[in-house]
């Protein structure tokens, strides 16, 4: 079962880095361009970023002007770092997590040629990765699980290390991936990490075999070394925030989530319902399942190869162990997706010239899933009137399904015919569809997640000498859009008319449903989400007590 000669040609090694990295370079520049900071996740961290700026306290991290002890300082003090360099900035903070999933591409391009060096399933790997619709649209977002991606690829190739023999590289490469992971997202870098390390005697079966005692004496020792590296932030950290935050931190980021986990609000076997979604357009590929099903079929007890067992390991046990957490979210996932794609690329790369479909029955599938998708954009503003929720689509921007349409139609009547044709195309087809998606959905987003302009308008009454409330739940929105100084005071039923009392100048922002043209009238007005964010002046809210309250 010899490979398509076309993998083989030296041409491609050369070109398949410029194409994705061309593909990550223009999906990142159209987030930048199309869509605001949205919130509340991506305005949240990036609060916490700006608060760190603001205080000059890189120890411990703070949203509102209270400690901040759900997420660990990684990502804050990298937005920070570029800050000093570039200044303050929105774009610097929405570059971080892409290029986590940038070095994600290259350590999983190199995690697999070290697993298969005599094959070029490594340059297929980024391609794979970057080409599902999923991991293209977390390209872009300013989160965390991008940057547990690449740390778990680091612990990965610190146990490839120790397996070839590299013992003291290997466990220190993997103890660094458990520090940086904890101070990125907490102990859940464990749940990526541990069950691969754990499982070695499966996977780990070329000659020389390790010696599983100092196998599991050197995990041991690595995750002493790893929690060390964690500690000591966590320790002075836990010391300077005080009793509530420390007990956050050591007992909310860790075995405090785990036991609330257990609750089951979402069945066990919904990540495996929501996973097929997750991986296309690749699922659609007919030459790809047609080899899977092969190799399925044709898999013998006595074939061992090391690193499918690890891939297979390390997708796995990720799903396992999350699945049995109530915590569920699809993103959670994402760290395991080098395994999928690695795994992948070595079917791709064994597949022959015959084991290809005829060019236009292979692009079928994919291209008709993608002029679908183009057909509902286009049409979706008279979807919406048809299914009475003409509100939601009614401010769509349609003209972007036109990408969409014309590139599925240009794979049907033009198909490509060699391999790399073909992958390129399908892996195009995602990079399209998720910019397409954005720009089909900008004028929503600008009108409705987009808070600068009402953080703007706080910026300027702060500085007048005003004091900003919110009334409500209160996630930082306006923090970092509006370079606000002081934290926004959060108040609600029964607290409204009492601080306003011991508060001569004073605005509060308030969400509503609706707002009664007949009545008081809010300072500033601005569409958030379906609602309206309304800011009342104290004079208002004073004459009108119920004026903030939501309805």
């Amino acid at each position: 079962m010899g490979p398509d000669p076309e993998l083989k040609m030296p041409d491609y090694s050369r070109l398949t880095p410029l194409v994705w990295g061309i593909l990550w370079a223009a999906l990142v520049a159209a987030a930048l361009s199309i869509r605001p900071i949205l919130p509340v996740d991506e305005t949240r961290y990036v609060t916490v970023a700006w608060e760190m700026w603001l205080r000059g306290d890189f120890l411990v991290p703070h949203l509102n002007g209270a400690t901040y002890s759900h997420k660990p300082p990684l990502l804050f003090w990298l937005i920070n770092a570029g800050w000093g360099i570039f200044g303050v900035n929105e774009w610097w903070p929405r570059l971080v997590a892409p290029l986590f999933g940038l070095a994600s591409l290259s350590l999983s391009a190199l995690t697999c040629r070290r697993l298969w060096p005599a094959s070029q399933a490594y340059l297929i790997v980024p391609i794979l990765l970057l080409g599902t619709f999923y991991w293209g649209i977390y390209t872009t977002l300013t989160m965390f699980d991008l940057m547990i991606a690449l740390w778990t690829l680091v612990g990965v190739n610190g146990l490839i290390d120790v397996w070839q023999g590299q013992r003291l590289r290997g466990w220190l490469l993997f103890a660094i991936a458990i520090g940086l992971g904890v101070l990125s997202k907490g102990p859940v870098i464990l749940v990526y990490l541990l069950p691969t390390a754990l499982l070695a005697p499966y996977w780990a079966v070329s000659t020389p075999r390790p010696n599983w005692l100092a196998w599991y004496f050197g995990l041991v020792a690595s995750i002493l070394v790893g929690a060390a590296i964690a500690l000591a932030w966590a320790i002075p950290a836990g010391l300077a925030g005080g009793e509530e935050y420390r007990n956050a931190i050591f007992w909310g980021q860790s075995a405090g989530r785990m036991v609330k986990s257990f609750a089951h609000r979402e069945p066990f076997w919904w990540y495996l319902a929501i996973l097929p979604g997750l991986l296309l357009p690749w699922l659609l590929w007919p030459s790809l399942l047609k080899k899977l099903w092969q190799n399925i079929q044709a898999r013998s007890k006595n074939q061992a190869d090391p690193g499918l067992r690890l891939a297979l390991v390390w997708a796995v046990a990720t799903i396992l162990i999350l699945s049995a957490i109530s915590g569920k979210r699809p993103h959670y996932l994402l760290p395991m997706f080098p395994a999928l794609a690695i795994g992948g690329a070595v079917l791709v790369a064994s597949l022959t010239k015959e084991d290809f479909l005829r060019s236009r029955w292979d692009m079928l599938p994919p291209a008709l899933c993608l002029i679908i998708l183009g057909i509902a954009a286009g049409f979706a503003p008279e979807i919406g009137v048809s299914i009475k929720r003409a509100e939601l689509t009614a401010e769509i921007d349609r003209w972007w399904a036109l990408p969409l349409i014309a590139l599925s139609l240009f794979l049907i009547f033009k198909p490509p015919q060699g391999g790399y044709r073909r992958l390129f195309a399908i892996a195009s087809i995602s990079a399209v569809f998720v910019i397409s998606v954005q720009g089909v959905l900008q004028p929503v987003l600008n009108a409705g997640y987009d808070l600068r302009p009402v953080a703007n308008y706080l910026a300027k009454a702060q500085q007048q000498g005003y004091a900003i409330a919110h009334f409500g739940k209160y996630h930082g929105q306006f923090q970092f859009l509006g370079r606000l100084e002081k934290p926004v005071t959060i108040t609600g039923d029964g607290e409204v008319l009492k601080w306003l009392a011991k508060t001569p100048q004073a605005k509060i922002v308030s969400v509503h449903t609706k707002l009664d043209s007949n009545g008081p009238k809010p300072d500033f007005v601005q569409k958030y989400r379906r609602k309206y964010l309304a800011v009342w002046d104290r004079a208002t809210v004073l004459a009108h007590p119920k004026a903030p309250h939501r309805n």
